[in-house]
């Protein structure tokens, strides 16, 4: 299988081509909408489903899907991720299983997505002799913090088989890079919120419950705490990351956060502030992650990133939760959201 490229009207050469695995999910839709706006064609690789769904792709302007080419397949599949790579001079990789909670009850699978499909881009990548591999990480792979902030030196402490099965790929791309000479650099978010994101997250969860006018809201654990970095920000480090020269990026491994830390309780009262509700929290057993896998603190040292790239972050926690709860608020949003069934 292989994939024509975007042709323009007036016969000059199209703008690069580049692709996302991952595209049709949360932060995988906002890298595609930014990468059209910096000029780019992107083939977005969404999950193969028989009613011909692109995720959160869907949701995209018609001016922007006008540089998308959506492929619907699984990163679990070799063949089909070869023919998606060939031709692409990057690939973000963002394809994968993401939910902790999923990962105690389907471990196998998230090696199956997480790690095999990472090697099917990788792969992919150096047999079409790819100009640049961005994958992507996360800071669970860090575990509890045993130092703050955390930079890319901690020691890694993988508490639930999700974390695992990305320090699994982390080592694979790395491996590439050092075996191969594929030019990998690796994105580590901390946790990144905004619209589009599932109700698994405890943003949306909170933030989805006040506006389907819920005033006790259930959650997990209350005593942990975040960095959490608004999905624009996210998006944009991607880009950097990808686009920058590869002398400064290439080989490296890089974390990406706001170097704030905000305790669940204490987030669930400034979104009640934003939100304009006194809100009563209610723990939920169901909720709580076993108690050597829970993650308690995490913040981000990513002074590595910002020397290299001079990227930073422009969103404030609280810009963010006004624009996330906004969305959230729309009618047509909220009704995608089950606001009162536990996601996993």
């Amino acid at each position: 299988m292989t994939f024509a490229p975007v042709a323009t009207s007036d016969g000059e050469a199209p703008p690069s081509l580049v692709a996302v695995t991952g595209a049709d999910g949360f932060i995988g839709s906002h890298l595609v909408e930014r990468l059209v706006e910096r000029g780019h064609r992107v083939r977005a690789l969404a999950l193969y489903n028989s009613i011909g769904s692109y995720g959160w792709l869907d949701s995209l302007p018609a001016d922007v899907m006008d540089n998308v080419e959506v492929v619907l397949g699984d990163i679990r599949d070799p063949g089909l991720v070869d023919s998606f790579v060939q031709g692409a001079s990057t690939v973000y990789h963002l394809a994968a299983l993401i939910a902790i909670p999923y990962s105690y009850v389907a471990p196998r699978s998230y090696i199956d997505t997480n790690v095999t499909g990472t090697l099917n881009v990788l792969e992919a990548a150096r047999r079409h002799a790819t100009a640049r591999v961005v994958h992507t990480s996360t800071s669970e792979t860090y575990g509890t913090a045993r130092t703050v902030p955390i930079s890319e030196s901690h020691p890694l402490q993988t508490q639930s088989p999700y974390a695992a099965s990305k320090s699994g790929a982390d080592k694979l791309a790395e491996s590439y890079h050092l075996s191969f000479d594929l030019p990998v650099v690796t994105l580590r978010p901390f946790n990144t919120f905004g619209p589009r994101q599932s109700a698994r997250a405890v943003i949306p969860t909170v933030i989805s419950q006040v506006a389907a006018g819920q005033t006790v809201i259930e959650l997990g654990a209350l005593t942990p705490t975040r960095d959490f970095m608004y999905v624009k920000d996210t998006a944009e480090a991607f880009v950097t990351v990808g686009t920058a020269p590869a002398d400064a990026v290439v080989g490296r491994l890089f974390n990406a956060g706001t170097g704030s830390e905000v305790s669940i309780g204490d987030l669930v009262l400034t979104i009640g502030k934003i939100m304009g509700v006194d809100l009563e929290v209610r723990q939920d057993p169901q909720r709580m992650r076993p108690d050597k896998s829970e993650v308690q603190r995490l913040i981000c040292d990513s002074s590595a990133l910002r020397a290299a790239t001079g990227w930073a972050p422009q969103h404030t926690l609280d810009k963010g939760l006004v624009a996330t709860a906004e969305w959230f608020t729309d009618p047509a949003n909220l009704a995608r959201y089950r606001t009162n069934t536990y996601v996993i």
